[in-house]
C-alpha cells in the first residue's frame, strides 16, 4: 500500500487557472509522460487530467519529499524556471498508503470533485488509466487500483443518493447562462468538439437553442456534432477569419494557450459593440484574460462556478456519511486483493520448480524407470501428475490462508 501515491492539484487548493499550467497537450502526452517516468523512475505513472484538477498517481519506493518533487516537476516540463518549480512543490496535495487510495475513491465517486455528484468524473478516471496503460506507464498496482477505484465509485452512486438530480459543470454553465435571459436565437460558437463541449451544445439543443457553428482541429468531429445540432462546421484554422458574428461562445479545448486571443476576438466581433457572453470550460483558458479588458463580455468560467458548486454540495452533505463508509470498507477489501496478488506473483515460480523436480527425478532415476512396463509406467505418471497439481495449488492456499486470512495452518 505505501507504494501507491498520489500529487494533486484541484479546485479545493489551487486557482483553476494555475492548473492549466499543469496541462498536456495530447500530442505531447507520450513524449513527456515516458520522460517523467523514466527520469525519475518511478515504477508505474498515471496522468489524470480534468476541467478542475491535475492529479498523478505514482506507485514507488520514494517517499514524497522536497528532493523527490523536485526531481518530479523539473522533469514534468524542463522549461520550468525554479519558481514555477517552487510553486508546483508548494501547491501539490500529497497523498501516500491508505490516504491515498481514500482520495483516489473519493475522486472517482464525485464526493471530492468540484460538482458532488457528477458522474463524468468515472469516465474521466477510466480513459485515462486506459491512456496510460496503452503507453506503458502503469502496471500491476494501478491496475488493480483502478478496477478497484471504478468498482467503488459504481457502489457509491448505486447505493447512496449522492447522485440524485445529477449536477454537472455543464449545468452549472447552463444555469448561469439563463440567468442572463438569453434569446431564444441567439448564435452559437462552439469552439472544440470534445466530450465536455458536445454535452453542452446537445443542452442548449434540448433547451430549444439552434444556431450553432462548431469550429474543432479535426474537421470531422466538427461536422458530425453540426450533423446532430443541424448546425455548421468549420476546421479551428478558419476561426480567424469567420465573419457570421455571434453571441455567445462556448469553447473548450485542449489546447495549453489561449485559442481565443485578442486579434482572434476582435475579427469575431467586428463592429458588433453589444455585449457578448463566452462560456470558457477549458483549462487553461482559451479566451485571453486581455480582451476582458477591453470588450464588454459577460464570462462563465470554471472559477466563478465554484459558488453554485457549494450550494449543490450542502444539499447532498447528508450523503456524504453513507459514500465514506462504503470508501473505507472498498479500502480494507483492497489491502486483502492487494496481499492476494503477492502472494499469486510470489508464488508464480511455484509450478517451473515442480517441473524442474520432476525432471531431475527423472533423470536420476532414469535406471529404475527404464525397468518400469508401459503400464507401470502410465500409473507412476498419474501419480506425479496429481502430486505436480498439489504441490502448486496446496502451498498457494496455505500462503493465502497465513497471509490473507490469518488463519494457521493445521
Amino acid at each position: 500500500m505505501n507504494k501507491i501515491k498520489i500529487i494533486a492539484f484541484t479546485h479545493k487548493n489551487t486557482d483553476v487557472n494555475d492548473i492549466g499550467k499543469l496541462h498536456i497537450e495530447e500530442s505531447e502526452l507520450k513524449q513527456c509522460l515516458e520522460f517523467l517516468k523514466k527520469t525519475t523512475g518511478v515504477d508505474e505513472l498515471l496522468y489524470l487530467s480534468t476541467c478542475n484538477r491535475v492529479e498523478f498517481m505514482i506507485s514507488n519506493d520514494d517517499k514524497l519529499n522536497n528532493t523527490f518533487l523536485k526531481k518530479f516537476f523539473t522533469a514534468f516540463n524542463t522549461n520550468w524556471t525554479d519558481s514555477e518549480i517552487n510553486w508546483a512543490i508548494n501547491d501539490a496535495q500529497l497523498f501516500e498508503g491508505d490516504a491515498a487510495l481514500q482520495h483516489l475513491f473519493s475522486v472517482a465517486s464525485s464526493i471530492d470533485s468540484l460538482v458532488v455528484g457528477e458522474r463524468e468524473i468515472i469516465t474521466q478516471v477510466r480513459n485515462s488509466y486506459e491512456k496510460c496503460n496503452e503507453l506503458g506507464l502503469t502496471g500491476d498496482i494501478i491496475r488493480l487500483a483502478i478496477k478497484k477505484t471504478i468498482e467503488t465509485a459504481k457502489e457509491v452512486y448505486t447505493h447512496t443518493g449522492i447522485a440524485n438530480n445529477p449536477v454537472s459543470v455543464v449545468s452549472l454553465a447552463y444555469r448561469k447562462l439563463r440567468a442572463l435571459n438569453v434569446k431564444q436565437d441567439a448564435r452559437f460558437l462552439i469552439i472544440g468538439s470534445g466530450i465536455t463541449n458536445t454535452t453542452m451544445a446537445k443542452y442548449l439543443n434540448k433547451h430549444k437553442f439552434a444556431n450553432f457553428t462548431i469550429f474543432n482541429r479535426t474537421l470531422a468531429n466538427a461536422q458530425k456534432l453540426a450533423v446532430e445540432l443541424n448546425g455548421k462546421a468549420y476546421p479551428l484554422s478558419d476561426l480567424n477569419n469567420y465573419k457570421g458574428g455571434f453571441d455567445i461562445i462556448v469553447t473548450c479545448t485542449g489546447s495549453a494557450e489561449s485559442i481565443i486571443t485578442p486579434a482572434i476576438y476582435k475579427s469575431l466581433v467586428g463592429d458588433d459593440k453589444s455585449k457578448k457572453v463566452v462560456i470558457d470550460l477549458a483549462i487553461p483558458n482559451d479566451l485571453d484574460a486581455e480582451i476582458l479588458n477591453n470588450y464588454d463580455v459577460n464570462l462563465i468560467a470554471i472559477n466563478n462556478l465554484q459558488e453554485v458548486a457549494k450550494e449543490n454540495l450542502k444539499a447532498r452533505e447528508k450523503e456524504m456519511q453513507a459514500c465514506h463508509s462504503i470508501i473505507e470498507k472498498n479500502i480494507d477489501e483492497f489491502k486483502q486483493e492487494l496481499k492476494a496478488r503477492k502472494v499469486v506473483l510470489a508464488m508464480s515460480e511455484v509450478p517451473n520448480k515442480v517441473k524442474e523436480i520432476r525432471e531431475t527425478a527423472n533423470q536420476v532415476f532414469a535406471k529404475e524407470l527404464n525397468g518400469l512396463d508401459a503400464e507401470s509406467k502410465e500409473v507412476l505418471d498419474k501419480i506425479l501428475a496429481y502430486m505436480e497439481k498439489k504441490y502448486i495449488s496446496v502451498p498457494m492456499k496455505m500462503a493465502k490462508d497465513i497471509l490473507i486470512e490469518g488463519t494457521k495452518v493445521k
